[in-house]
């Protein structure tokens, strides 16, 4: 007997499967508006057409999916991150260096704003034109996709970032707002004087304070104040309009019918305004979030969402679903905390405060999702310690974040590091941070054989923690060789404002060739290095994301501890965040877990004649 499910039949499962996550969410957003019911049926009307534009081996990889809902959380799923001219030079040309990647374990790949960006200026890509082409000097809409066939032959899911927030003052429904349509100035948010901006400001944030301050902009041709969190010409979406949420959702599925995977959703915490708050991670941002992804899991379930929130652990969390939206918003987002407080614990050799935070703020594993964990990406670091958890340590959260961005500017006596500067607030006194990994870590100022060699473990070191600690560790580009700062940005009148074009390098193919066919020079060491651990966690069952990860206590301060606690067996991770070796007894590892006594990353046992376990400086251990 043979069954065959028609489209229709599949589509309307998939609607009935949703539904409840779409609608209510919906109508909680948007009933009472007078758009409501209009957009209400437009919203359905678009589901059914971009389903039944989805090509057949999309709505293939739909099901496969559907039947490993937890892809996105295995141990073989490592990251890779870029911008495509800085990499490649084109779209057309990508296929070329998969071969790089796939050599280096690489099975996610994150390329950078590519979507046609406004002239000039444009935030590094993320001041959008038209989410419907690619920027020209990258390629075509055609070549995005080609990409994106290649990569999923290649076993690579692609990641592509779509901005929510915001779109350019070039965009067509800016354009037309300007010109007075009263359908599109409703898609942003104008004022025709200070009064409400100016109740709004009292509560806000800034963003840019040097480059951009306020977050209102008067604009002459619209004749209004104009809502811009970010720059002037960056301008904020009215999603308070049913209208945007269907235009939006419109974008969403037609990018995810172009092949990619991942959608990297930026800047979600400001999308929804109240008078009187900060206009970051209201309720309703939330509810939007479900609602997208439930749009997605109707159309394209093969698709799933990065929410970009870099806020705090207690604001963070909620991104990957809380309460009623428990495993159905955010399937990943970027574990800021994680990333800061591993430079945090490198630049004072003391792992104590990583250890209270990691330990007092993260659950143990997450419904449906997973974290994105990584040390650096295309934007600065800021140093997100709260003064509480300062407090628990002892420390002055003002003075220790002015401490960490001394270090690692190498304006503190005995730093390794070498980095800049990037967006000092006068008000907070907060500063954030560029710089590469190699540089930060030590390897641009080290000036001895004995110094490259502790930049290299700091380098590897950092690797092998995020890629055990549970999510998809994310590599920026050059990282793998360990490429030093970009000083020339400078010289650039286009770039020189901008300090994070420090660590937005071109990929030096010179310097890769160079450490595949020299293992044991400083790139080859860290290739080589990273290769092995991308390995390892691949073959690693105990690091699936869903997979328990708790915090431990070493009794030493130098030392960062956890254990994955799988049912077939735990791993026990241990990581000498100082240049001395440390000792833990053997008798606490079988404690935290560890039954064969064998380190996975180096191969060896893990034990001594005299019932400790040694740990070189700025070692990693992977003990089960």
């Amino acid at each position: 007997m043979t069954t065959t499910v028609t489209d229709d039949e599949l589509f309307a499962m998939r609607l009935a499967r949703s539904a409840d996550d779409l609608w209510p969410m919906f109508d909680r957003l948007y009933a009472g508006h007078p758009h409501h019911a209009e957009a209400r049926a437009g919203l359905d009307a678009l589901l059914r057409r971009a389903w039944g534009e989805r090509a057949p081996d999309l709505r293939r990889l739909d099901l496969l999916r559907d039947l490993e809902p937890d892809w996105f959380q295995r141990p073989s799923m490592n990251g890779y991150a870029t911008y495509v001219d800085r990499f490649c030079g084109t779209l057309d040309a990508l296929p070329d260096r998969l071969d790089h990647l796939e050599r280096l374990g690489v099975t996610y790949l994150h390329l950078l704003p590519l979507l046609k960006p406004r002239p000039g200026d444009s935030d590094g890509g993320y001041a959008v034109m038209d989410y419907r082409a690619v920027d020209p000097r990258l390629g075509t809409m055609e070549d995005l996709e080609a990409a994106a066939r290649e990569c999923r032959a290649r076993g690579i899911s692609l990641c592509l970032d779509y901005v929510l927030n915001h779109t350019a003052r070039e965009h067509d429904w800016a354009v037309r707002a300007r010109a007075g349509d009263p359908r599109y100035r409703d898609y942003f948010l104008l004022f025709p004087d200070r009064t409400d901006p100016d109740r709004y400001e009292a509560h806000l944030l800034e963003t840019f304070p040097e480059t951009a301050p306020g977050n209102f902009t008067w604009d002459d041709d619209a004749e209004a104040w104009v809502w811009t969190t970010f720059n002037t010409y960056q301008w904020d979406l009215n999603w308070a309009n049913p209208r945007v949420f269907v235009e939006m959702c419109d974008v969403m599925l037609f990018l995810a019918n172009r092949g990619v995977d991942v959608l990297r959703l930026d800047a979600v915490a400001f999308m929804w305004k109240r008078m009187g708050t900060r206009c970051q991670s209201e309720p309703e941002c939330h509810v939007i979030l479900h609602a997208l992804r439930a749009a997605c899991r109707i159309v394209a379930p093969a698709v799933i969402h990065l929410e970009e929130a870099i806020v705090s652990p207690g604001e963070m969390l909620p991104y990957l679903g809380r309460g009623v939206h428990s495993g159905k918003e955010g399937n990943l987002a970027y574990h800021n905390s994680l990333m800061v407080q591993v430079w945090g614990a490198l630049a004072t050799r003391d792992a104590r405060l990583m250890s209270h935070v990691m330990a007092t703020h993260f659950p143990p594993a997450l419904p449906n999702a997973t974290y994105a964990t990584y040390l650096r990406c295309h934007d600065d670091i800021g140093w997100a310690i709260t003064d509480e958890d300062a407090a628990a340590l002892g420390l002055s959260g003002p003075a220790h974040r002015a401490f960490l961005a001394a270090f690692y500017k190498g304006d503190h006596p005995g730093s390794f590091a070498r980095g800049d500067y990037f967006g000092w607030n006068p008000d907070t006194g907060d500063v954030r941070s560029s710089g590469t990994l190699a540089s930060l870590a030590g390897l641009e100022a080290a000036r001895s054989a004995e110094e490259v060699e502790i930049a290299i473990h700091r380098i590897l070191l950092a690797h092998a923690l995020i890629a055990a600690w549970g999510g998809i560790p994310l590599i920026y580009m050059g990282d793998e060789v360990a490429l030093p700062n970009d000083w020339s940005y400078a010289d650039d009148p286009g770039r020189a404002h901008d300090s994070r074009w420090l660590h937005r390098p071109v990929m030096d193919w010179a310097r890769v060739a160079r450490a595949e066919a020299e293992p044991t020079s400083p790139e080859g060491h860290v290739l080589h290095g990273l290769r092995h651990v991308l390995a390892v966690r691949a073959a690693t069952p105990a690091l699936h994301g869903a997979v328990p990860t708790e915090v431990l206590d070493a009794g030493d301060s130098g030392l960062f501890a956890f254990v994955r606690r799988a049912p077939a067996g735990s791993v026990v991770c241990l990581f000498n965040v100082t240049e001395q070796w440390r000792h833990v007894p053997v008798d606490w590892l079988r404690d935290a877990g560890m039954v064969e006594g064998r380190d996975l990353l180096s191969g060896g046992a893990m034990g001594e004649g005299d019932g400790r376990a040694a740990l070189p400086p700025y070692a990693r251990a992977w003990v089960v």
